[in-house]
């Protein structure tokens, strides 16, 4: 039941993505163009969407398990550093070149759009970069423990 929820979800997601115009990488750049030819439509996008989760957080916070009786998992971290902030301008900074982030990107790659295909397979890559970098610390700080004691 929980993959099917999740696919459910999923399509819902992708379907709005479409209907809002985030699958478009001309009508996000345009958005991103504040100095030029500015569309700021998807502002209104992104307001409803931070609404939508933030009231789905709200409820999810007073619940113990999901509606499926599964375990709920939210977030608990709530410090903003370097590599949140790092992270943040990669993306930015991939979705301002591109015009892409990853849910429209998934979207234009199942539409059979090459340039969201180059996205996609860039955004994995970057994926399994962030993997290994991680790894590699992980280990450097294990080493460094060792090494103390």
């Amino acid at each position: 039941m929980t993959c099917l929820t999740a696919f459910f979800g999923g399509t819902l997601f992708g379907l709005g993505l479409i209907v809002a115009g985030m699958n478009d990488p001309s009508k996000v750049l345009a958005f991103l163009d504040v100095a030029g030819r500015w569309d700021p439509s998807l502002a209104l996008v992104m307001l409803g969407a931070i609404s939508t989760a933030a009231a789905g957080f709200a409820f999810a916070a007073r619940r113990r398990c999901t509606l499926l009786g599964e375990a709920l998992q939210l977030p608990d971290r709530r410090q903003v550093d370097a590599p949140l902030l790092a992270g943040s301008v990669l993306f930015g900074v991939g979705w301002g070149l591109a015009g892409y982030c990853p849910g429209p990107g998934i979207v234009g790659l199942w539409a059979g759009s090459l340039p969201a295909a180059v996205f996609v397979i860039a955004m994995l890559f970057g994926i399994e970069a962030h993997a290994w970098y991680d790894q590699s610390c992980q280990q450097a700080e294990v080493g460094e423990v060792v090494a103390d004691s």
